[in-house]
């Protein structure tokens, strides 16, 4: 959704290829908080805004994001992250990243888990001495380090 203080017309021309469902124009402060809480009964919500008019908007939501050589000391203090340029290309470029490094991080967590139960069920049958078992397990901690790792490319 786009919530603006623009009208409508231009509101959607901003959107255009930006796949937003609804776009809502010519919205005080006030409506645009009253938008972001609707939203977030559906689930997390992220502002993005650049102005004095956005603060509270980027206050009540769960990520604010200030963006632009316009921004003020109003939606800096209420925004949660700050862009520095006004183009939306970071933020998406952030998001994905964001997603790509929880990803890697819940599969080496998954996989350490998995690796080292198996190897401690092994032990426990007697499949595994002491000493392999201790080694094992550093080996595991080496192979998920690795793998975690990926996120920095």
């Amino acid at each position: 959704m786009l919530a603006s203080g623009d009208r409508v017309e231009i509101a959607r021309t901003v959107v255009g290829s930006l796949g937003v469902d609804l776009v809502l124009g010519n919205l005080k402060p006030e409506h645009k908080v009253e938008a972001v809480r609707n939203e977030k009964e559906h689930g997390p919500v992220m502002m993005v805004g650049d102005g004095v008019n956005d603060a509270p908007a980027l206050a009540v939501a769960d990520v604010g994001v200030a963006m632009g050589a316009r921004r003020t000391a109003a939606s800096l203090e209420a925004a949660g992250v700050v862009l520095l340029v006004d183009e939306l290309e970071p933020l998406a470029k952030a998001i994905t990243m964001a997603h790509r490094t929880r990803r890697i991080a819940l599969e080496s967590a998954w996989a350490g888990l998995g690796l080292s139960l198996t190897a401690m069920f092994a032990a426990s049958f007697g499949y595994l001495q002491p000493v392999e078992g201790a080694l094992l397990q550093e080996v595991i901690d080496v192979a998920v380090i690795l793998n975690a790792l990926r996120a920095l490319r």
